[in-house]
């Protein structure tokens, strides 16, 4: 077995293991400094990810995989940690006090379950890496006690986490029982000699898509979301919105276009998802007064978004599935900066709350316009040419009516995304009072928004990573 292989994964399991350890022996006035460990910690990772790219191997037999799709999926979980880390400190002292602590190592063990999670090559690895990003994130909930909606969204959150890993398991050992192995590989040799899917294969099939639809917000399992983002710490909403989506992307990516790859067995149910998440995500989002609950909704329109690439079922929807999934990390993040630094000056998540923004705070009103036109699709920003991406490659097979749905909700979600817009510039402030920014939240702000410019002017750079990924995975 060659180590050099999940060298990330070992760096991420030494620098949990390492905060958890100087979290318990610091002193008070000095713990403040894990957060930069951590930051310096996954910024080691990233490195070490960034060099990976190009490897296409697998380690323990086949038990744990290597590939263009992980390593980019992994560097997007990643990513993602150093940005909510990097807003995190003043939210966290604030209303997590006694949680601060093990705020900082329980967040990294979220990153490695996501890790091994979107490498894994057997269904016992998947759920093992599964379960310990789900604990993870139930933690990480829970330690928001000074915040009032925090025991609901954490009591919500674990037991439909239960309910959907229970339809994950069955359906696995369901997968398991006919093809008589719990390596992927061999799944996939299964499902080839066979003619047709057999019953009992396509209700694990039904079972599986479920669980990961769970994971990624679609419809309709999609009703955790609003209430776990409204309850949940910002912070924790802000990761929980991109990091386990997108790994979920990964596993459903990995699975129904290498494993199960008869489409005439799942590919209906899934153009059904889609289809419901984009119309309820982006119609429910309209008249939400709470920008996290808004957030919520449009996450789960932008989950049917995503899985337009899958639908297409083509090299061109996978790059276009994978080149969206970044591209919403710095569009999401950059807004969830805003909403975590509102929350702390403000006590509030209420939309009301942002008017006259721009005169209390230009540089998060920029930030919030900028991503929410991204996310809305408005050129020339990233998610313009995203949407075109995943537009194109459903249209190229044949789903025409599919595409325009997807075009008159991203037209909906123009105008809910414009009225908080309305509110931050075109009503008056309650206060002239600025409002503070740390250091910290201005950088991942200005890098959310730079990102989000360059990429929708210049797409080429991360166009060329999806392309390279997609030939590695679909040769």
């Amino acid at each position: 077995m060659d180590f050099r292989l999940i060298y990330p994964e070992l760096l991420t399991t030494a620098l949990a293991f390492g905060v958890l350890v100087l979290s318990l022996v610091l002193p008070r006035g000095r713990k403040a400094i894990l957060n930069q460990i951590s930051v310096l910690g996954l910024a080691a990772v990233l490195i070490a990810l960034a060099g990976m790219l190009g490897v296409n191997d697998t380690f323990w037999e086949g038990r744990y995989i290597v590939d263009g799709l992980a390593t980019y999926f992994k560097i997007l979980v990643v990513v993602s940690a150093i940005m909510v880390s990097l807003i995190s400190p003043g939210y966290t002292r604030k209303f997590m006090p006694d949680s601060v602590n093990e705020y900082n190592s329980v967040l990294l063990f979220a990153v490695l379950g996501m890790m091994l999670l979107v490498s894994a090559g057997d269904v016992i690895t998947l759920y093992v890496s599964l379960e310990l990003m789900t604990i993870s994130f139930i933690s990480l909930i829970g330690f928001g006690k000074l915040l009032r909606k925090v025991p609901e969204a954490a009591i919500k959150y674990i037991l439909l986490s239960a309910l959907s890993s229970a339809l994950l398991l069955y359906g696995l050992t369901l997968v398991f029982g006919l093809s008589g192995s719990t390596l992927l590989a061999d799944i996939a040799r299964h499902v080839e000699t066979e003619r047709a899917v057999e019953p009992l294969m396509l209700m694990g099939l039904v079972f599986i898509l479920a669980g990961f639809a769970f994971k990624v917000s679609a419809v309709p399992f999609h009703m955790w979301t609003p209430d776990v983002y409204d309850g949940a710490p910002t912070t924790i909403t802000a990761f929980l919105s991109v990091a386990s989506k997108g790994a979920g992307f990964a596993v459903l990516l990995r699975l129904f276009m290498r494993v199960f790859t008869d489409t005439q067995a799942w590919m209906p149910v899934v153009v059904t998802i889609a289809a419901l998440s984009i119309l309820l995500g982006n119609y429910v989002a309209i008249p939400q007064t709470n920008i996290k609950r808004l957030m919520a909704y449009s996450g789960i329109a932008q989950a049917g978004y995503i899985l337009l690439g899958l639908v297409a079922y083509t090299r061109a929807g996978l790059e276009a599935s994978i080149f969206y999934a970044m591209l919403y990390v710095f569009c999401n993040l950059g807004a969830f900066a805003v909403i975590t630094v509102m929350g702390e000056a403000l006590d509030s998540d209420e939309i009301e709350d942002y008017a006259g923004l721009w005169k209390r705070s230009p540089l998060m009103a920029a930030t919030m316009l900028i991503c929410l036109l991204s996310l809305a699709g408005i050129p020339p920003l990233a998610g313009f040419y995203g949407k075109f991406y995943l537009f194109t490659a459903a249209m190229e097979q044949g789903y025409l009516w599919l595409v325009i749905i997807a075009l008159a909700m991203t037209m909906v979600s123009v105008y809910y995304y414009l009225m908080v817009v309305k509110v931050m510039y075109y009503l008056e402030p309650k206060e002239d009072r600025p409002i503070p920014v740390p250091l910290a939240a201005k950088a991942v702000m200005l890098a959310a928004v730079i990102i989000t410019v360059f990429i929708g002017v210049y797409p080429d750079p991360l166009t060329d990573v999806a392309v390279s990924v997609a030939k590695t995975f679909l040769p």
